[in-house]
């Protein structure tokens, strides 16, 4: 639109006239990109003097269309079809997701997946994360149909890897794989690099470890700052507004002699809280000590630089709005998942303090749900709850309820699962992110706790052996008695004498497992499981001594 609709006469004649015209970088702007979201981008929202939407349109506009539309609202600035009234929700009494309406997410869950290309959806095709985490934990669970799901949809996304540079494109049109738009940015990023670690926990299939490293490698040479935190994303075009499937084709010398796209340097706390957990994940599967340093790198300078009174986050160096929820609660996930995968308290202190701001400041009124920010975008709209925001605080509050024993984040959690569990939230297509949220906050995570002091051989390597387990739903502690009491000692482990590992259930733990190599087995015989995962487990866990 810069290079063709933008540069028309006609257009840019009527824009002087009679339009004041505003530009929003949506990756700055956190409350404005969730407002439009569902417009796509670039999105075309005309206003009138008192904030009232006129007309909102999706995608690419040609001259013709803008200026037809301009001229049109210029006759008649009343508000076009695209502009209705918000229907008023009737948000359930209770935060889990009623028997009926489960059925039907789960039946549209089902419906959404291309059996012939893959992944959920039917016109761009990407990777949708949360359908294929769903798919992973139900064919964790035994379900073959999820798994075959899961695997054919990671399969067909490779081709969307960048196998020069590493990455992975945003998306491609037309319902099929082969036509890529070429931009990368650090939400597909992070969130395929946590989804291919996770598969590879899983399966065992190199091709996945080697996708997560793809990604790995390409914010390490494109998307890191020397300060060691993650810039927002690079561009799909060389040259501004021309196509780069030639470019894009060519290997890194090659690509080199022409130029590097457009970086945005900009450092969000959101996109940083993305790429942190995400790191996490990698480690989780790998052991590798780089993939854990990098992630506490970003996480370090990000708390230092970017951290608001209280506990919460700004958005980046400076905000023309905010603070945003999209923020604190990445950071609250990011702290989470390092203490997942460390042990270290300190982490833990950071996610409660971040839940707490998060509480404080963005409660949406009396109904439930939590908004993208405290500040209005303008006077005729007040703040808003997002759906995939409420997820994450969902889920992130619950695993940080179990963690501590706190009764409030239970009731965070349970506050943004009422807001999910209306159904015009609820049916709002993908489905898996609102199912997981549910199957999470219905049951308690897998509970594995080590017993045994932090510079003790053995106890690393059983602690190792937790983290290998593959399960998105689990709760790994280390109980160093140094340390004190776990913030949640919810259970009494024996005093034995020599590091021990322990498998708990609602009713019952296990008794101590004193090899690493037994831990991925017994866990299995707890849960019922009969595959080959334990092998799988038992010989990464011989690997790494």
């Amino acid at each position: 639109m810069d290079v063709t609709t933008y540069r028309d006469p006609k257009v840019l004649a009527l824009l002087h006239k009679s339009y004041l015209t505003v530009r929003v970088d949506q990756d700055s702007r956190p409350d404005l990109s969730n407002r439009y979201e569902d417009y796509g981008w670039p999105a075309t929202v005309v206003f009138d003097a008192a904030g009232h939407e006129i007309v909102k349109r999706q995608g690419y506009l040609t001259p013709e269309e803008m200026a037809s539309m301009l001229q049109a609202i210029i006759d008649d600035p009343s508000p076009g079809p695209s502009v209705q009234a918000e229907k008023e929700i009737s948000f359930p009494s209770s935060a889990a997701l009623p028997a009926a309406l489960q059925s039907e997410l789960e039946k549209d869950y089902l419906a959404g997946f291309d059996s012939k290309q893959g992944s959920w959806g039917f016109d761009q095709k990407y990777l949708d994360v949360d359908s294929v985490e769903l798919a992973i934990d139900k064919a964790a669970r035994g379900d073959a149909r999820a798994a075959a799901m899961a695997r054919q949809s990671l399969d067909a996304q490779l081709q969307l890897l960048d196998p020069a540079w590493g990455g992975f494109y945003q998306y491609s049109t037309d319902g099929v794989w082969t036509k890529p738009h070429f931009e990368k940015i650090m939400s597909v990023q992070a969130e395929n690099l946590r989804i291919y670690s996770e598969a590879y926990a899983q399966w065992n299939d190199p091709k996945y470890l080697h996708a997560a490293q793809a990604v790995q490698k390409f914010l390490a040479t494109f998307l890191t700052g020397p300060e060691g935190a993650f810039y927002t994303s690079q561009d799909a075009d060389v040259v501004e507004g021309k196509h780069s499937a030639e470019y894009f084709a060519l290997d890194d010398q090659g690509r080199r002699k022409q130029g590097i796209p457009r970086v945005d340097k900009h450092i969000y706390a959101r996109e940083n809280g993305w790429a942190i957990a995400a790191l996490a994940q990698l480690y989780e599967a790998t052991g590798d000590a780089k993939t854990l340093d990098s992630a506490i790198r970003a996480a370090n300078w990000i708390t230092q630089n970017r951290a608001l009174p209280g506990g919460g986050f700004r958005h980046g160096a400076k905000d023309a709005g905010g603070p945003f929820l999209g923020d604190s609660i990445a950071m609250a996930r990011a702290y989470v998942a390092l203490y997942r995968v460390t042990g270290d308290r300190k982490w833990l202190t950071h996610a409660s303090a971040t839940t707490t701001f998060l509480e404080k400041t963005f409660r949406s009124g009396s109904d439930p749900g939590w908004v993208s920010t405290v500040a209005p975008t303008d006077k005729a709209y007040k703040p808003h709850p997002q759906r995939d925001e409420n997820v994450a605080v969902a889920r992130v509050a619950n695993q940080l309820f179990y963690y501590t024993g706190d009764a409030r984040y239970e009731a965070i959690s349970r506050t943004a699962m009422r807001y999910l569990a209306a159904q015009p939230i609820a049916t709002r297509l993908p489905v898996a992110s609102v199912l997981l949220a549910d199957f999470e906050l219905t049951r308690p995570p897998l509970h594995l706790t080590v017993v045994g002091h932090k510079s003790d051989p053995a106890a690393q390597a059983l602690f190792r052996a937790t983290l290998l387990y593959p399960s998105f739903y689990k709760r790994i502690e280390w109980l160093d008695t140094d340390e004190g009491k776990l913030p949640n000692p919810d259970v009494q482990y024996p005093s034995v004498s020599r590091a021990a590992a322990y498998i708990c259930t609602q009713r019952t733990c296990s008794p101590p497992i004193f090899n690493a190599g037994d831990v991925s087995a017994k866990v299995n015989r707890v849960l019922g499981i009969q595959d080959n995962k334990s092998t799988q487990a038992s010989a990464k866990t011989s690997e790494l001594k």
